[in-house]
């Protein structure tokens, strides 16, 4: 049990390090989060929306610039968790294969991408909640957090399943954006006069915007839309790890070139490799010397 924790504990760290290699992803969540944010508030005209909340079965009214933000905030916040998920699960995917087959537990390596991706979704919700309370003054400023973190699971998981069906970079990103649209400008109803069609309950951020709205208008739990929310994030995500799983499980030993003495690892790898030196049925000696199937590696292998 110890050594399956320490190689959970590697597993962890390098899929942060993964994370924070993405210095693009990063610096979308610093300057554009907000830029947006202020955008949608700022730009679009304050006339009162009428909005139906499911929670309360009934319309209320509200500025229109309020419910831009709202729907902004949780598509930034859709595309920068799913894009930073579907880039870090793409290009580690080599070497995770490599860790596999070296006797790496999957689990480990799969609830490791879940713990980042929870990480990095209640960080951005966290923060792009924060950007908005500058603005106006919700009811509930805790279940908007909540709504936001909802829909930043969903779409962090829909990278992942992505990274793990679809081989290229330009064609997944093309996906998470596409995907994103629709969901969210279908249910803003100054861009959608029908947003109140029953149909949009099908959507995957359909509970994550009723909770938003409803937190910002009203002193309403929306449990029933709430576990909506919760139940196609968790879908997505189990969809995902599930994915990436798969994608990830170990080859024949026959499809593997041979491979020389490697030279020292260092970046990235050393976060997981640390716990081979340690740890009996989890040292990944073959992905050590095999440079080539790190994402960020050199090829060491023999010609």
């Amino acid at each position: 049990m110890r050594r399956w924790g320490a190689c959970l504990a590697a597993a962890i760290r390098f899929a942060l390090i993964e994370q924070l290699r993405n210095r693009l992803a990063l610096v979308i969540v610093v300057f554009f989060v907000p830029v947006w944010i202020t955008l949608t508030y700022t730009v679009t005209a304050d006339d009162p929306v009428r909005f139906h909340l499911r929670p309360a079965d009934r319309s209320i009214t509200m500025d229109g610039n309020v419910i831009t933000q709202t729907s902004g905030a949780l598509h930034s916040l859709a595309l920068i968790v799913g894009f930073m998920m579907f880039i870090a699960t793409a290009r580690s995917a080599p070497f995770d294969r490599r860790l596999v087959q070296a006797g790496y537990p999957r689990l480990c390596l799969a609830l490791a991408k879940f713990i980042a991706l929870v990480l990095a979704a209640a960080a951005a919700a966290a923060y792009g909640t924060a950007w908005m309370r500058v603005y106006w003054h919700p009811q509930q400023l805790l279940l908007l957090a909540v709504g936001l973190l909802v829909g930043a699971l969903i779409y962090g998981g829909i990278g992942v399943m992505l990274a793990a069906v679809v081989r290229s970079e330009l064609a997944g990103m093309f996906l998470v954006i596409m995907i994103s649209f629709v969901d969210l400008a279908l249910q803003n109803p100054i861009v959608n006069p029908a947003s109140d069609s029953a149909l949009l309950r099908y959507l995957p951020a359909y509970g994550a915007m009723q909770t938003a709205v409803t937190a910002g208008a009203l002193h309403l739990v929306p449990w029933h839309e709430l576990a909506l929310g919760t139940a196609w994030a968790i879908g997505m995500v189990t969809a995902g790890m599930t994915a990436f799983a798969l994608r990830s499980r170990s080859r024949r030993a026959n499809n593997t070139r041979p491979v020389a003495a490697a030279e020292s690892p260092s970046g990235t790898d050393q976060a997981v490799l640390a716990a081979g030196s340690r740890s009996g049925p989890c040292p990944p000696s073959r992905a050590a010397t095999d440079r080539s199937s790190h994402p960020h590696g050199h090829d060491t292998s023999a010609n």
